[in-house]
């Protein structure tokens, strides 16, 4: 198999874990980066000795020879930059939130299927291996149908340290971290038609909402509860952990922390560790964030050799972003949304 040679754009702080893990992807490597700050771009370049750099996103895509191009970028030039790669027959992962519209995000969809290149949202949580493991234990049949569940993740970790624009946004937790707890239940539950939610702000500090609770009705019958802080004062911080329980008609499954796998039913009741491996470059206890960069990197490249559609591809990232904006006109105007199919 050819190398595929891709380029990124946007240097910042999470952009970095995408670096790593390029340099561990069987078949796959970064050859170019861009960045309008030129210092960063200058430190990045430092740190993974990419030698190619552009501070102008459309230079780099018509000076190197590409395959696909890695967007790091903040939601509001994601359009722009998908069009961009696109009309010149590049495939791309593109970081969420993925859109700040739906309108944007139908245009970005339908640039790529007109100009027939892959497009995948970088949707990383479904990847981390914990929660792969819980959707093991329901695909197994060991606890029968799930007709409940509670996807969670409660904290007070100062994530504006590394990324102060977060307290300045008038959205902030559905948007930031909600998408990808919501995109976590309908990979476990399935499609959702109705929803309801309930937001506020605890930090004073902050201009968004730092708590979010929701209640989705899936497809099947399903309910979930999709819940999000980062006001929660805990004993123990699990941060930055994503807590789980599901029901079914024969059993149960618990995610709890410390990556604790409790699958519970008629023949009795079994815990595994899930823990995720701590790659070189990893830190804790960051490291189940940083596997599942990997592993979406991983799929991402694996689909572009093989010709398939991503698992989280544009066109299925839509319904996760669908969610985040009826949750959003939810809170604001009270009541129980439908969300479009």
């Amino acid at each position: 198999m050819d190398m595929l040679k891709g380029g990124l754009i946007g240097c910042g702080f999470f952009a970095q874990n995408h670096l790593h893990a390029w340099r561990d992807v069987e078949g796959a490597e970064i050859v170019a980066l861009c960045d309008r700050d030129r210092a960063r771009l200058k430190a990045t370049s430092e740190s993974f000795g990419i030698e190619r750099c552009y501070e102008d996103a459309a230079a780099m895509m018509d000076a190197e020879k590409l395959d696909f191009v890695d967007i790091a970028t903040t939601v509001a030039t994601h359009r722009s930059l998908v069009e961009m790669a696109a009309a010149r027959g590049l495939a791309i992962i593109c970081q969420k939130p993925f859109a700040d519209s739906m309108e944007d995000g139908k245009a970005m969809v339908a640039a790529a299927r007109a100009h027939e290149v892959t497009l995948m949202v970088h949707e990383n949580f479904r990847w981390q291996s914990p929660i792969r493991a819980v959707r093991a234990a329901i695909d197994s049949g060991a606890i029968g149908s799930p007709f409940w569940g509670r996807v969670s993740f409660r904290s007070a970790y100062d994530v504006y340290a590394a990324q102060p624009y977060l307290a300045t946004d008038e959205r902030f937790i559905i948007q930031d971290l909600g998408i990808h707890i919501l995109d976590i239940s309908r990979f476990l539950f399935g499609e959702v038609e109705t929803l309801s939610a309930r937001t506020t702000r605890v930090n004073p500090r902050i201009r968004g909402e730092d708590v979010a609770t929701i209640m989705l009705g899936h497809e099947g019958n399903v309910t979930s509860i999709v819940d999000c802080s980062y006001a929660t004062k805990l004993p123990r911080e699990n941060f930055p952990e994503t807590l789980i329980e599901v029901d079914g008609s024969h059993g149960t499954v618990r995610l709890g922390a410390d990556y604790r796998l409790q699958v519970h039913n008629g023949s009795g009741t079994r815990e595994t560790d899930v823990s995720p491996p701590l790659l070189p470059w990893a830190e804790k206890p960051w490291h189940n964030i940083q596997e599942s960069v990997f592993n979406i990197e991983r799929h991402f490249a694996d689909c572009l050799s093989r010709d398939i559609e991503p698992e989280t591809s544009g066109e299925d990232n839509l319904k996760t972003l669908a969610l985040v904006y009826a949750a959003y006109r939810s809170a604001e105007e009270g009541g129980r949304m439908q969300v479009p199919g």
